[in-house]
């Protein structure tokens, strides 16, 4: 188990719950908690839920009041919290597998994705990677429709319309693809998304549909395009020395709470069919990609597959996982 320094809310957050860990289990967000906008949210709150119905206490913690992301991720590595809600590129630093449900162009919808993961075997194997250093991903929550592509310039039709824009990116791998599509990227942290693209920093950024309405950003974010490059994917994680320390019967409650929290998020994404009204009437030009447009996207994201970022046995196993 590694240990490291916390500072400020990080270290006074652990250090008053830590204490705690086996009377009230702690759930730290990552998104407002809004059970119409934010499937992550109704994850975690379905998922605590079932655990106070079945006897174990359970307490959600908004996001930012126990850290920022790396910090809600080298607390529960620690076995300093119990639960986070977290984006997979965190999980990546430990074991690259989990990278294959970001991979553009992909999955042909959510239940590719779970027949992957559960049928197919894949989640054991990105917990055979991180399991060993501390972390359990226990389950992939959807957020919402597939990613598109928000500016703050101009409606995006076709590649090549993305050659003047620089897009905010979460990593070297989505640089990479931005790099791809003929566009640049630049790293910027979520809470600096707002400040960047309101000063240029960045023209825009790759989400769901919902993302600006739930952290407002429909004041200077104006173009949307529906380009349906990839399921929108966040992760529930847990500390393994917490999880594996359980009982049999706590272990089959919060298993079964898994299980709950999924059907929960699955049937919320079912009713996500207003999200695009919405944009609108925030004053969000909307566009569609036609099939030919689509198919200049998809080819070009095909070459991102063999960056190195996954072996090309990962890969294998994903194609293998989820059926074609």
């Amino acid at each position: 188990m590694k240990y490291m320094t916390f500072t400020g809310a990080a270290l006074a957050a652990a250090l008053a719950f830590s204490g705690a860990a086996t009377a009230q289990i702690k759930i730290a967000l990552d998104s407002p908690p809004d059970l119409e906008g934010s499937g992550s949210y109704v994850w975690a709150h379905a998922f605590a839920g079932h655990l106070n119905a079945n006897g174990i206490k359970a307490e959600e913690f908004q996001r930012g009041a126990l850290g920022g992301d790396d910090e809600v991720f080298d607390q529960v590595s620690q076995g300093l919290l119990e639960v986070g809600m977290s984006p997979l590129a965190i999980v990546g630093s430990l074991d690259k597998t989990i990278y294959g449900l970001r991979m553009p162009y992909f999955f042909a919808g959510i239940d590719e994705v779970d027949r992957a993961l559960y049928e197919g075997g894949m989640l054991a194997r990105i917990n055979e990677g991180t399991a060993p250093k501390g972390v359990r991903v226990i389950a992939m929550t959807i957020v919402g429709p597939s990613t598109g592509i928000f500016n703050t310039k101009k409606r995006v039709e076709k590649m090549s319309d993305m050659s003047d824009l620089r897009m905010r990116a979460l990593d070297e791998s989505q640089i990479e693809l931005f790099k791809a599509w003929g566009s640049t990227g630049t790293i910027v942290s979520w809470a600096e998304v707002p400040n960047a693209l309101q000063t240029g920093v960045a023209d825009g950024y790759m989400n769901p549909a919902f993302v600006p309405l739930l952290f407002g950003h429909t004041d200077f974010i104006k173009y949307f395009t529906d380009a349906d490059v990839s399921p929108s994917l966040r992760i529930a994680i847990v500390s393994e020395d917490w999880y594996s320390g359980l009982s049999d019967a706590d272990r089959a409650v919060v298993d079964a709470g898994v299980a709950a929290a999924d059907k929960a998020n699955r049937d919320w994404l079912a009713g996500q069919t207003g999200v695009i009204d919405k944009l609108k009437a925030a004053g969000v030009d909307i566009h569609t990609l036609t099939p030919e447009a689509r198919a200049e996207f998809v080819k070009a994201s095909e070459a991102t597959y063999d960056s190195g970022l996954m072996t090309a046995d990962q890969i294998a196993q994903w194609r293998t996982a989820k059926g074609n």
